[in-house]
């Protein structure tokens, strides 16, 4: 059996990576979904396990001081963390793993496993569709979009630590350019 590999999909809030990763896994149904932890409160379409596991902070205190996390970080006020365990299961099953992970963990994870992961970012193609996509999503009150959005240059400063960089100005072309650039890489 061959090993597996980890594809990072990394971009600022609001560039379209969940949305992305959720058609590359219906899409490929052999390809598996890793779930991060959070300690975010679940909105109303979310599932428990399923599009994270919704920790309390207590909860995950315990998972980083049992080292469970592979690395995880503060992000707009709330942590996030990807378990070791999906990764190395996925590796030693000879299985594509879809990370939807924020910039810097995207980069810790490449950095970890440099030869078992392809690191995509998904760049917004400017300020004001990335803005308008976060007031779309309506998940977010005003405060929240606007810190979001300064937190944007530091995100794209990590883009140059990927292997590639997708341009999200139309969802179905940036969807192809990916499903082409995992294609070419099997």
């Amino acid at each position: 059996m061959s090993r597996g590999r980890l594809v990072v999909i990394s971009a600022p809030s609001g560039a379209g990576k969940t949305t992305i990763c959720r058609r590359l896994e219906r899409d490929h149904p052999e390809w598996r979904f890793s779930v991060s932890g959070t300690t975010r409160p679940q909105r109303d379409h979310e599932t428990n396990g399923k599009d994270y596991y919704f920790l309390t902070d207590d909860q995950f205190d315990e998972k980083v001081s049992k080292g469970e996390f592979l690395e995880w970080e503060w992000v707009h006020g709330y942590r996030y963390g990807t378990l070791h365990q999906a990764l190395e299961e996925a590796l030693a099953n000879g299985e594509t793993l879809l990370l939807d992970v924020d910039v810097k963990g995207g980069v810790n994870i490449k950095q970890q496993f440099s030869g078992d992961t392809i690191a995509i970012f998904i760049d917004p193609p400017d300020m004001e569709t990335l803005a308008a996509r976060l007031k779309r999503r309506g998940t977010e009150d005003p405060a929240i979009i606007k810190q979001r959005l300064a937190r944007l240059p530091q995100e794209l400063a990590y883009k140059q630590d990927y292997d590639h960089v997708v341009v999200n100005d139309n969802l179905e072309t940036a969807i192809n350019e990916v499903e082409a650039i995992l294609k070419e890489v099997e």
